[in-house]
């Protein structure tokens, strides 16, 4: 009987996207996770795009390409992933997260959080890819918990991955700074924290205070990092797989867990 090998959790610092079109150390080190593993057989992605009340996960056989932004050039709305989805892998996800309720859904499909990031790692998108909804309803434990329940996927070939930013600010992004004290401290800190294993530090950002509230000031970008962590098994590597800091007041630090 073959061996079963236990897929990457991945959290995506994913940025503008922007990076769908640009060739930059960032979206080199994307295509470096799909080299570095085994083909997945689908992926399961938490984008901070997706924020609803209550959980949703994509449910139709043939996912659009969501273009969701405005003021990028055209180019960047001409780019499909037309990436499969998988109805029967959506059915199975929602009984392994009962007793909670899952909508199947038929109309969201990928948003760039999901796609900016895939187009790099898997650009031939021919491998299923579903989303799961964040359900903003939910404290910041919830995720981690839902983290939790997801990490059995990866022992069925599904990679799971979360797409965010640790420091998200956009209304203190200023091309000239290369990163704010507050965003500076509050990053170092979720990556130490990280390093440390102290993962209830994490969930519980918001003790950081003021560094906190600028660099999280909405929790939508945060919290599919919460995902991965909380997939981790006790004998998996965490490593930080790319760093930068963005117009101030983005971090664009990735995160793999393998």
């Amino acid at each position: 009987m073959a061996e079963t090998i236990r897929m990457p959790a991945i959290f995506f610092g994913h940025g503008s996207p922007m990076n769908a079109l640009e060739d930059n150390r960032y979206t080199k080190a994307w295509r470096g996770f799909a080299e570095r593993f085994p083909r997945p057989q689908a992926i399961l992605a938490i984008s901070a795009h997706w924020t609803t009340y209550g959980i949703g996960v994509t449910a139709m056989a043939a996912p659009p390409t969501i273009h969701d932004f405005g003021g990028f050039p055209q180019a960047l709305f001409d780019m499909q992933y037309p990436a499969p989805g998988d109805p029967a892998l959506a059915a199975k996800i929602a009984d392994h997260l009962a007793p909670l309720p899952v909508q199947l859904d038929q109309q969201w499909g990928l948003d760039h959080g999901t796609w900016s990031v895939l187009i790099k790692a898997y650009p031939a998108a021919d491998i299923p890819v579903l989303q799961l909804s964040l359900d903003m309803n939910q404290p910041a434990a919830f995720h981690f918990e839902l983290g939790k329940k997801l990490a059995a996927l990866r022992e069925q070939g599904v990679m799971l991955i979360g797409s965010g930013n640790v420091v998200h600010n956009l209304r203190r992004m200023d091309p000239r700074s290369s990163g704010y004290d507050w965003a500076i401290r509050f990053n170092d800190a979720m990556r130490q924290a990280m390093l440390d294993g102290d993962f209830d530090q994490i969930v519980n950002y918001q003790t950081l205070g003021q560094d906190a509230s600028l660099s999280v000031p909405t929790s939508e970008h945060f919290l599919p990092l919460l995902y991965v962590l909380g997939a981790k098994s006790a004998d998996d590597k965490l490593e930080i797989a790319t760093e930068g800091m963005e117009l101030g007041a983005i971090s664009m630090m990735s995160v793999l867990v393998s």
